[in-house]
Formats: C-alpha cells, structure tokens, sequence
C-alpha cells in the first residue's frame, strides 16, 4: 500500500500496540522503522518486562494489600507534579493508575501474558508515606521478560500483515513530517541501505534512496534520547542535578537517538518537561557489550553498603532501590561521576539482579526449573552476575578490606582511605547482633524481610559485613546510565499532539516515551517502576482506539 489510514513512525512496543487496536477497527497502517526487520520492537526486546499493576492476584497472593487509592497517592507524591504544563500529564497519570488498578492484568492476560509471582518492591522511597516511591511491591517480571510483552503484540501484527491492514517498512528512516494548511498530510524520508546486523547493534546509515508516504494521521512512537549523550547533556537539568556526567554509559541501543523530536517539533509540536529524566546510578560497563557504551543496570537489593568515590558513605535516602532521582543528585555533588557498592558474596548471591532480558535467560525462556535452579537453590549468585564478578572491570573481589581498598583506588582514583571505610562499615557491623538498630538501612533490611518476597528471593540475611565467613569482599564501581525521558510532546488523553498555544494539530499524535508516556510526561519528576513499558503499552492502546486518529 502507498496510502494508509495511520503512518506510524517507529517499530517499538508503542507503535505495535497502537497498530494491532487500529488494525483491529478496521484502519490501515505502515509501520516506518529505521532499524532491520529483527530489530523489531525497539527497546521493550531488553527489557527485565516488569509492569506496574495494581492490586493483582499476584499480590494478593504474596500478601499485599493494595488499592487504586494508594498507587494513586504513591504516583502524585512521586511525581510532584509543579507546573502548569502538567495539566495533561496529570490527567494521562490518573488515567494510568485506573487502567493499571483495573483493565490492563485482565486484557494482557487474556492475550496470554503472565507474569512471576513474586512480585518485586522497586524503588521504595525511603522518606514520608505522602512522598516518593511504592508503599507496596508493585513490580510484575512478565514469564519471557521483554520479548514475553512483545510476544502477543507481534503475533497480532503479523496476522494484521498476513490480512493486509498492516505493512512494516524496515530501513525507512522519516525526515520531514508533510503537513499542508495547519494539517498532517503524510511522511517523506529515505532508505536505508540495507544491513543486517544483531539486533541492538549500530547500524549503518547509507541512503539507497527516497520515499513519501500520504495519510490523513501520523503516529510518532520513535522512542527517547538515551542512545544520544549530545542529548541527554542539552537537556541535563543543572539547576536540581548540578553539571551533567563526563563519563556516562548507555542502557539502550545508539538507534534510541532523539532525531523524531525535532522533525516533530518542526511539524509544530511541543515538547514540555525535557529537563525531567530518569537516568540509574548502578550501572556497569558490560563485559560483553552489544551497543556503543553499553551499560547494564544493577537492580540491588537493600543490603549493600553504597559509598561515594572518595568512600563516604551516602545518607538515606539514598539506599539501594529506594529513590533514584535523590542518589543520582547526591551523586552529582561529589563532583565525580561513580559511586560504589560494597557487599559479600552472600549479598551478590541474594540480592544482585541484572537489568536485561539478555541477562535473564531463565526468565526469558520461561523456565521455572533455570529460575529454581539459579535463584534459588544454587550456593552461587546467577551466572550472568557470576560473570560480571569474574570479568567485569567494575568487580574488585577480595579477601581482605586492604586488598579491597586497594582495586577500589586502582580503577576509581587513589581516593579512598582505607581506615576511614573500615570504621564505616564496622560501625554498621556493630548493629547486627540485635533485631534493634539505629541504622536507617539496617532498619530497611528489615522491613523488607517482612515481605516474603524479599525474604525468599532478593534480601540476605543481615551479617556482618568484615566477618570472613561471609566473604569474599566485593566491591562493585557504579556508573550513571542513561535510559529514560520523562518529559515529552504535550498530548491529549487520545495522544494527539498539541501545538505550542495548546491547540491540538489536525493528524498529529504521539505514544510512547516521546511523548513522556502520555501527555509529556506522566511520570513528574520520578518514576515507580514498571511505567515504561507500562506507559508505552496504554499510550499506544489509546492512541490506536481514538476515534480521532482515523
């Protein structure tokens, strides 16, 4: 087909939703992706799969109490919503919270999507219960990771092309967004040489030639800048995370560049709440890279020991996996750009996760004897994690704090003091022997042992720290990752972009992160967990259902 109802621009889990509901109603539409045929489903394909839902079997499960009421409160607490651009994505947060808390388990699932029932506890927050994170483990790993959310979406896909609703156009690179009297007309743009290549990996950009592509609606879902350092440095928000890093790694593949934004912007959209951004502070350079940079993210559990790179210890509440957006600042204001973890091996094993559907492979193939195997039973930690340790140039393992210190100050800068950690960490060391601590992240500890979850799967049990029989020593050198954007092009609840006055622009829409995941940024400030894809999923799915589109 030449003509369409709807040109969806980018191949990522957002464009899939918003194509398999349209094609659903009946609608014709291109799909437009610069990147080959098996790189199909951008991002999300990396991804650990986790969803933030609420109020599921799952967790009831587990034991969890939640409500509509209380994510709801978690997310605008998160948020902090302060401007007066966030009118629309307020309204796109409400929206999600009620879809999370209501339709979204029973429409994935019907489609065949399931999920491990242990549900995690990600980013807990660590300051008052009106304030930023999840009172209550929301996190659901879908069976399959990444691909598991992709799976249902492309076999609707497929069935769509086999049925001629759909067409996916791979090496079509959009350039120029056409519109003609205020209005969206179509897409121009070139092709790709072609060139196959692993997926994730950086591709060429050669032109083999020119195409132009009319529709009475353009869907921009071409994804964020994390691939793109240039960008994430232009829009660094200095004011609240001071100067941006030197040094930083990628968690997402080069292709994940920024170029839709101002081809869309030029087409008239606005783009609010740039200067919000979700970039980890556990990163690790991968041993085995597949993209320029390539990070990993290190989802830790509550025990490690996190220090500075001159070997201060961070204050709460900058803990493992309680608030993101508070460690990176803290981070930031040390005037270096890595912290570390110090841990045991009993820590590794209990409580170091690797982000990735790559580094999951138990999880990826579904396979509950690999994850009681690996996970549970094994005296190791994962052999994804057990490789890191063993190659990984961020791993200093050791069987003395000296030696310790010692790799720290080789790859991290002759900057710590030995002495000065030792205290540290003894001090810690001197609550173990009671239930009773004053130490805010022991008192963490113990709280998340309180969940089951945590207690069977992601937290050790507390121990001494310089004690030998809890050894080796690890110490891990943590890097700033890049992955998310928050802020985006200001949509309406149907996805349509509005125009710098606030008026919506006739054929213009966007899902997805570069829309900020709905409305230009339905996350505020911080994010739960889980909305990404979470947020791709029900941008799309509102998008492709709006009668507006098409």
């Amino acid at each position: 087909m030449d003509n369409c109802d709807v040109i969806i621009v980018g191949g990522g889990l957002a464009g899939l939703v918003a194509a398999t509901e349209l094609a659903d109603r009946g609608k014709s539409a291109i799909i437009l992706d610069q990147e080959p045929e098996n790189f199909l489903g951008g991002q999300a394909f990396w991804s650990l799969g986790g969803l933030f839902l609420v109020d599921t079997p799952e967790q009831r499960r587990m034991g969890i109490r939640d409500s509509r009421e209380l994510a709801l409160s978690d997310w605008m607490g998160s948020a902090q919503f302060d401007r007066k651009e966030d009118y629309w994505p307020r309204k796109w947060a409400e929206a999600y919270v009620d879809f999370a808390a209501g339709q979204m388990r029973p429409w994935l699932h019907e489609m065949g999507m399931r999920w491990f029932p242990v549900v995690g506890w990600a980013e807990r927050g660590g300051s008052f219960a009106g304030g930023h994170g999840n009172s209550v483990p929301r996190f659901h790993i879908t069976w399959g990771v990444g691909p598991g959310v992709l799976e249902p979406f492309e076999k609707r896909i497929h069935a769509h092309v086999k049925a001629g609703r759909i067409e996916l156009r791979f090496r079509h690179r959009c350039s120029h967004i056409i519109t003609e009297n205020n209005a969206v007309k179509g897409v121009s743009g070139e092709v790709l040489a072609d060139d196959v290549k692993e997926r994730g990996q950086s591709t060429s950009r050669e032109i083999a030639g020119e195409f132009e592509l009319r529709a009475p609606s353009v869907l921009v879902t071409s994804g964020g800048i994390g691939g793109n350092f240039d960008l994430v440095r232009k829009v660094w928000p200095r004011d609240r995370l001071g100067e941006p890093p030197r040094e930083m790694i990628a968690g997402v593949p080069a292709h994940v560049d920024g170029r839709m934004i101002a081809i869309t912007e030029a087409a008239g959209g606005r783009v609010i709440n740039a200067d919000r951004m979700w970039h980890y502070t556990e990163g690790v350079k991968n041993w085995n890279p597949i993209w320029p940079n390539h990070g990993i993210r290190i989802l830790p559990g509550p025990s490690s020991m996190w220090f500075d790179a001159e070997g201060n210890r961070l204050k709460p509440p900058c803990l493992p996996g309680f608030d993101t957006l508070s460690t990176l600042r803290a981070i930031r204001s040390t005037g270096h750009d890595h912290s570390w973890f110090v841990m045991t091996q009993k820590i590794l094993k209990k409580e170091v996760a690797l982000s990735g559907s790559e580094q999951n492979p138990d999880f990826a193939a579904k396979s509950w004897p690999k994850v009681v195997q690996q996970r549970v039973l094994n005296k190791q930690a994962t052999p994804a994690v057990e490789a890191f340790k063993q190659h990984g140039e961020d791993f200093i393992v050791a069987d003395t704090l000296e030696e310790l210190v010692s790799g720290m100050n080789r790859i991290g800068g002759d900057l710590i003091d030995l002495e000065r950690l030792r205290a540290q960490i003894a001090a810690r060391d001197s609550q173990i022997d009671n239930p009773f601590t004053k130490d805010a992240q022991l008192m963490a500890v113990h709280a998340a042992r309180n969940y089951r979850g945590d207690k069977l799967m992601r937290t050790a049990r507390p121990h001494r720290i310089l004690d030998p029989e809890n050894g080796p020593l690890i110490a891990v050198k943590l890097h700033i990752i890049t992955r998310k954007t928050l802020g985006g092009f200001e949509t309406d609840l149907n996805g349509q972009v509005l125009n710098a006055q606030g008026k919506r622009i006739e054929g213009l829409f966007a899902a997805g992160e570069v829309s900020g995941f709905g409305g230009g940024g339905y996350h505020g400030y911080n994010a739960l967990e889980g909305s990404f894809l979470g947020g791709c999923i029900f941008s799309g799915r509102q998008a492709g259902r709006a009668e507006t589109i098409a």
